[in-house]
């Protein structure tokens, strides 16, 4: 039996009246990666942001691997396993790559306020571990400020890591990378998911990584869900070509 890491059932939001999420209901299991896509206003970043603590549903819930987690604050879920990448990069630029998974590492074990000083000792090994993964190990010591912007997207991947993510949210992973690059990142993403056992929960505007690296795809249109399922199926589904996809498409990208 697959193991659902997340379970949202009947996530609603209201702003001001207007129900911005109506009904949601979603699951990611252990080692899948799920892509939430949608038109501009369909809803996918509020709902991602009840799932993620930043809002507050005001009906349904949200289960992680069967606990009741609604409402809680996102240094509350981060503790409990969820990691989160975000569309601007969020590296520390004057701390070094290695630092900024150690400083990852060191929050994970309630250290924070006793490292720095002697960052360079502490958790070294298992952060260079943690750079392995994402392809940076040999960058561990150069300066955040000087990488490449698809290299800061790998290591805010491998901060994301360091907290041993059971659930890993990815809010617009690629944006702002060359092409080349967007592909890799979520082959990348994929492949530790598939491997490590963490589920993944996305949304993208690239089509092309959506189709390429999607297990299961949930298409919201006002609020709700349109359609769901593999890629294969999603492409062909006549209302979500009409609704969303149409040139996107061809293009590869929808904005």
């Amino acid at each position: 039996m697959i193991e659902k890491v997340l379970e949202a059932e009947g996530l609603v939001k209201r702003f001001q009246g207007v129900e911005a999420v109506r009904g949601v209901n979603l699951s990611v299991a252990a080692g899948e990666a799920v892509a939430l896509i949608g038109p501009n206003g369909a809803g996918k970043t509020t709902c991602f942001n009840m799932i993620g603590g930043q809002l507050k549903p005001d009906a349904g819930c949200a289960r992680l691997e069967g606990a009741d987690v609604t409402g809680m604050t996102p240094r509350r879920l981060w503790r409990r396993g969820v990691g989160r990448t975000f569309q601007i990069t969020a590296a520390f630029a004057s701390m070094t790559v290695r630092e900024n998974v150690q400083l990852a590492l060191n929050a994970k074990a309630g250290r924070v306020g006793r490292v720095f000083g002697r960052m360079s000792a502490a958790f070294r090994a298992e952060a260079d571990a943690v750079l392995d993964r994402v392809g940076m190990r040999f960058e561990a010591d150069r300066p955040c400020a000087i990488l490449a912007y698809g290299d800061l997207k790998r290591i805010e991947l491998a901060i994301a890591l360091a907290g041993s993510p059971k659930l890993l949210l990815m809010d617009e992973p690629t944006a702002g990378m060359a092409p080349g690059e967007r592909v890799q990142l979520m082959a990348l993403a994929a492949s530790l998911a598939k491997r490590d056992g963490i589920a993944v929960l996305f949304t993208e505007h690239d089509m092309d990584v959506v189709f390429a690296h999607a297990d299961r795809i949930i298409v919201l249109d006002r609020g709700s869900v349109l359609a769901e399922g593999p890629p294969d199926k999603i492409k062909a589904d006549p209302i979500v070509r009409a609704v969303y996809l149409g040139a996107g498409l061809a293009s590869g990208t929808v904005r």
